[in-house]
């Protein structure tokens, strides 16, 4: 698995980087806001690597935050990587997090290729996906996905997660959950 790739850009469109990386010419997907971050000579990119049948392809973010949108996209029944590139090219991590927070459906329908059953659908499935978004800094993002997934199995919903879970500064998942329990018993 190809998790991220630095090297001297050959060429480079609004949809795509060709990226040189020690001889090697790889084809990379990119976001239009990976696209106006990416400049000069070298690059460096998280990368997520799809593999099909037919094809394997490289979708690249200048922000690791936008890499977890673009992977909390595809978990989503109906939503390929198309569409969520579509999504990070419309709106930022933060953005994105703001609409799912507010529950903004008409927002979401304004991105080419999702209509209103793709939007209500986007809306449930990432209910409390907010929180993971704006603390995405590295391990702080993998510590509250973490924490959400045990506060889930305990049997908290998904918006009073998220809220627990935005009022934590705590960086590691223990803390977290410790700090989340507590302001769920206040809820």
């Amino acid at each position: 698995m190809i998790v991220g790739l630095e090297g001297l850009i050959e060429a480079k469109e609004t949809a795509f980087v060709h990226l040189n990386v020690g001889g090697v010419v790889y084809e990379v997907f990119i976001s239009l806001h990976t696209y106006g971050e990416v400049g000069g000579e070298r690059c460096k990119l998280y990368t997520t690597h799809i593999i099909r049948e037919d094809a394997q392809q490289l979708y690249g973010f200048s922000q690791k935050s936008e890499k977890i949108l673009f992977e909390g996209m595809l978990k989503i029944n109906g939503i390929g990587p198309k569409a969520a590139l579509a999504i990070c090219s419309t709106f930022t991590p933060e953005q994105f997090a703001g609409i799912i927070s507010s529950k903004d459906v008409n927002a979401l329908k304004r991105v080419p290729g999702i209509g209103p059953k793709s939007a209500a659908r986007i809306m449930v499935e990432l209910a409390g996906f907010d929180a993971v978004l704006l603390n995405s800094g590295g391990s702080i993002s993998s510590a509250a996905s973490e924490a959400s997934m045990a506060l889930e199995s305990l049997g908290f919903k998904r918006e009073q997660i998220a809220k627990a879970l935005s009022a934590s500064s705590a960086t590691d998942t223990a803390t977290l959950v410790k700090e989340a329990l507590k302001q769920l018993q206040k809820l």
